[in-house]
């Protein structure tokens, strides 16, 4: 796994397939490069693939706390491009390729979402979801609201998790989530008050690069909200139901998943 300063911050990578064509994947939070595996290997024929660990996550350095979340996951992301290139996202990391095709479009030659969880659009278009998301993730929010950070792990993964409970998971992976909980929040000022200002300024509405809109057949009902939004805005789009699947269908579902990724890559 290659190393080296991006962004100002030191960075791991992984690279799959051969394929002809570039790709830029970027992983949801709780994770690392190497959840792209499956993926990696059911289009290895069709993409070269870069996956990098975001700040914070796998073998990457730890984030600092320094400036804002998003954006420096953007900076990071263009680093590893010199030309377009499909990217592909995953919850927050999908979000990321949504502001990298709005500040650098030159890099951007197609976009694959899978669930971004770019909530802005939803409450703005939806305004009775948010007490039910709210509702829903009322376990994450009180546990950050005490210092739990225990307690907010295991209501942020009841949420977002890949269908196990909570005791289901190792001991020492229940401290790392734990641990991550304040990266987690971090980001809220990015989903939910738009502080890259994506929604507010009509950019979404600008970006030309064809999008593929992912989602599984179990994921919450703020899911489908946000990429039904995100369908009114960009031009060129594509939706796909992954039955079966939950928010972590590109781990779970890798093969449902990259079916649908080979489809779209046809015809862009």
């Amino acid at each position: 796994m290659p190393r080296a300063e991006k962004a100002g911050v030191e960075t791991y990578w992984s690279t799959f397939g051969q394929g002809p064509r570039a790709a830029l994947m970027i992983h949801c939070a709780l994770a690392h490069s190497s959840s792209w595996g499956g993926m990696g290997r059911a289009l290895s024929g069709a993409l070269t693939m870069t996956a990098f660990d975001r700040p914070g996550n796998g073998r990457s350095a730890d984030w600092d706390g320094c400036g804002e979340i998003q954006e420096l996951n953007t900076r990071i992301a263009a680093s590893f491009l010199d030309g377009p290139a499909d990217i592909i996202g995953h919850s927050f990391g999908a979000t990321v390729a949504l502001r990298l095709a709005v500040e650098r479009p030159d890099l951007v030659r197609s976009l694959v979402l899978y669930e971004p969880v770019f909530f802005s659009v939803a409450l703005a278009d939806r305004p009775e979801l948010r007490a039910p998301h709210e509702a829903e993730m009322a376990g994450y929010s009180q546990g950050m609201a005490t210092g739990d950070h225990h307690s907010a792990a295991e209501g942020f993964i009841r949420v977002w998790g890949d269908g196990r409970h909570w005791a289901d998971y190792p001991e020492a992976a229940r401290a790392s989530m734990a641990a991550h909980m304040p990266e987690i929040e971090a980001a809220n000022p990015a989903l939910y008050d738009d502080v890259g200002g994506m929604l507010a300024s009509g950019a979404l509405e600008k970006i030309v690069a064809p999008a593929l809109l992912l989602e599984g057949s179990r994921s919450p009902e703020i899911i489908a909200a946000i990429n039904e939004g995100l369908a009114t805005r960009l031009g060129r789009v594509e939706r796909s139901v992954i039955m079966g699947a939950g928010h972590m269908g590109p781990i779970t579902h890798p093969k449902q998943v990259s079916a649908e990724v080979l489809q779209f890559l046809s015809w862009t």
